[in-house]
């Protein structure tokens, strides 16, 4: 089945859904300028994942704004939703009629499916969530959304039947509790739901080695968070690329003297080593060969301070290329793309459930 857009006076769009072809789905939180770690560690991996796969699968990266708001906002949500969606074309995204962006709030079959999800989970599945006991950290004036926010999350999912959702670690849950809601309402009702596939599959298909997670420059016990008060403990993609560099030549190292990757005995070098490879798009274990045994620890940190600088150079003439034009443009086709797809799959579920 193939389900067109609909036709406008102004144009007609071309681009069809075709549910033969699998989803990817994605998208970040517009809470806030993301951090090297943030770059490195998620968008840069998701726009190579894109980039590679964007002839065979829908892409779905959208812009999770409903989640945005059940903490606060740095600044403007809007301007963080525009700069957000920047920041994947200067990384490289490359768009073509398979990729989809839009933004969650503007699709209305996400908060009703949302409703309908919740009068199928249970309060026990969702309170062992990890994220919401860390996040309410048990006070019980926490809002609601911190609690529902899985909920929504499963019928971000499972409204374009993705099978294939990029995360990190902390979100291994929620896949988890999506499968689970999406077999409870195939059970009862028949085959509604795409189920995605186990966390175990959705790693391997990304490819992504979980170890690597780039760390506070001043705490390397800790990763690198955009939330941490210490100015210097993080590089935030809007640093200047000389404030970066030097952000690197204060990292935090060891007294050992000797440049060798271990996480667990020298986490500040070995942080660096992998930042390096990660920016250089090289093995880590080339860059660990290359330092093996050298001395001055003064010299990999010149060398990643360049590396740094280098990149946030390139990365934000590229997003200064960018205009507020492109995005909305790319926001207006990616939203009648995304409210055609959503709308047949949440009529089929309020069907099942006798709302039709």
């Amino acid at each position: 089945m193939r389900i067109p857009y609909s036709s406008r006076s102004d144009k007609t769009i071309l681009v069809c859904y075709n549910e033969n072809m699998k989803t990817i789905l994605t998208g970040i939180r517009a809470n806030s300028i993301l951090t090297l770690g943030n770059y490195l560690g998620a968008l840069l991996p998701m726009v190579r994942l894109a980039n590679e796969h964007s002839k065979d699968y829908h892409i779905n990266i959208f812009v999770p704004d409903l989640h945005s708001i059940i903490s606060d906002v740095d600044g403007d949500l809007q301007k963080n939703i525009i700069r957000g969606l920047k920041y994947y074309l200067a990384a490289g995204l490359e768009i073509n009629e398979n990729v989809h962006i839009y933004r969650q709030s503007h699709v209305p079959a996400h908060s009703e499916l949302c409703w309908i999800l919740d009068c199928v989970a249970t309060m026990g599945e969702t309170s062992r969530m990890i994220q919401y006991k860390e996040k309410s950290n048990g006070q019980e004036s926490c809002n609601v959304g911190i609690f529902n926010y899985p909920i929504l999350m499963a019928a971000d999912i499972l409204l374009y039947s993705a099978e294939y959702v990029p995360i990190g670690e902390d979100q291994f849950q929620h896949i988890e509790l999506t499968r689970n809601l999406a077999m409870r309402v195939n059970h009862k009702y028949g085959e509604i739901f795409t189920v995605p596939v186990a966390t175990a599959e959705q790693v391997k298909f990304m490819e992504v080695d979980n170890g690597l997670r780039i760390r506070d420059l001043l705490n390397p016990e800790k990763k690198m968070s955009k939330s941490t008060k210490a100015e210097n403990s993080k590089i935030m993609l809007d640093d200047a690329p000389e404030v970066a560099a030097k952000k690197i030549m204060s990292a935090t190292t060891d007294s050992f003297g000797k440049v060798k990757y271990d996480m667990w005995s020298q986490p500040g070098i070995s942080n660096l080593l992998q930042i390096e490879a990660l920016i250089n798009d090289v093995p880590l274990q080339d860059v660990i060969s290359t330092w093996a045994g050298e001395t001055r620890y003064g010299d990999l940190k010149k060398k990643v301070a360049e590396s740094v600088s280098t990149m946030l150079s390139t990365f934000q003439a590229k997003m200064a290329e960018i205009s507020d034009e492109q995005i909305s443009k790319l926001l207006e086709e990616g939203e009648e793309y995304a409210n055609n797809v959503a709308n047949v799959k949440l009529l089929e579920v309020q069907k099942a459930f006798g709302l039709r």
